[in-house]
């Protein structure tokens, strides 16, 4: 059966542009760059990011068709106007850009490979995304499989966490070809402030493993540096006032470091999510014959938080390891740090 083809296409080169708005009427097979008043985008996964990122969409006029696999999450954007899916495919066969934001590389194969994927539902010259944090090699499986289609495949992972998502403050790491990933781009602007195209397929994926790996031996220094603080008998905030503004200030020490002192290990990016990434970069380190004992380390010690039934809190969740190695009591905090106190 021959695929349909919508009037959502690869937009022109410099060259068709010049040739006249006549001909490009003629030409098929463009991406128009997308626009609240024609293109409908799909969104499948509204966990504590996906959720907020969807939102940005609904508010910025796109119509929105969505599929969750836990439909109470879904309630607050159906509210908004958006319409619910039985699957990534009924989403895909509504939609001429369907995004992803889901956990583990499984669930991407999953809901854009499987049986009732989103390949299996998007017309030729539709837009998948994956914005989850995967491996490469899949990111390239999907661009190759959806090349067969006749469609466009980017990847775009994200870092800025719950308040990036939430204030529309992301960043966001793209691989593909340069015709989709300028056709996107505005859907891109509604998430996030800082949008880099970094080549073909697979780059933003392996662009996301460099900052995973930054951060995380970002947390553990920042970790270790609160213990010690609280150690030495300061005042955390007062800490994290005078470092966060200089040479150690990291995003970790301004933005989790406070939820530290509170006590407030709420996820904005799980645990068990972080573990996955980490041992992603791990492999294509090995892959690559490269040595990175920090992560390694760093991987180590969040298999303990998790092994000490952490893994559903959020990454700075890390603290709560090092204090059980330090033989510190969670139930009486120092008034003066807001940490435990030493057995």
């Amino acid at each position: 059966m021959r695929r349909a083809t919508r009037s959502f296409a690869l937009r022109p080169t410099a060259r068709q542009l010049w040739a006249g708005a006549d001909s490009l009427t003629a030409h098929r097979g463009f991406v128009s760059v997308a626009k609240p008043e024609t293109t409908r985008v799909g969104w499948v996964g509204t966990g504590v990011m996906g959720g907020h990122m969807c939102g940005h969409l609904l508010s910025a006029g796109y119509q929105v068709t969505l599929y969750s696999r836990t439909a109470e999450k879904a309630q607050g954007l159906l509210g908004r106007g958006a319409k619910l899916a039985a699957s990534p495919k009924e989403v895909a066969q509504q939609s001429d850009v369907v995004f992803t934001m889901v956990g583990f590389p499984h669930d991407v194969r999953s809901v854009i490979l499987g049986s009732s994927g989103v390949l299996e539902g998007l017309c030729s010259d539709g837009v998948v995304v994956d914005m989850t944090t995967s491996e490469p090699s899949l990111a390239l499986d999907i661009y190759n499989e959806a090349k067969k289609k006749g469609v466009h495949s980017i990847d775009a992972p994200v870092s800025g966490g719950d308040v990036g998502a939430k204030e529309a403050r992301l960043s966001i790491m793209v691989g593909g070809d340069e015709e989709a990933v300028s056709a996107v781009k505005p859907l891109f602007d509604v998430m996030g402030k800082n949008i880099v195209h970094l080549g073909p397929a697979s780059s933003g994926q392996h662009t996301k493993m460099v900052n995973q790996i930054l951060i995380a031996t970002t947390m553990v220094g920042m970790v270790e540096g609160l213990l010690y603080g609280h150690k030495a008998g300061l005042d955390l905030n007062q800490v994290i006032e005078a470092v966060g503004k200089g040479a150690a200030g990291s995003w970790s020490i301004n933005n989790l470091g406070p939820r530290i002192v509170k006590r407030n290990f709420d996820p904005g990016f799980f645990v068990e999510h972080f573990i996955k990434d980490m041992g992603i970069a791990l492999k294509e380190a090995e892959r690559m014959k490269l040595s990175l004992p920090g992560l390694g380390l760093a991987h180590q010690l969040y298999v303990a938080v998790a092994a000490q039934g952490h893994g559903r809190k959020g990454t700075h969740a890390l603290q709560l390891a090092l204090e059980k190695l330090n033989n510190m009591d969670h139930d009486h905090s120092s008034p003066k740090s807001g940490l435990p106190k030493a057995l």
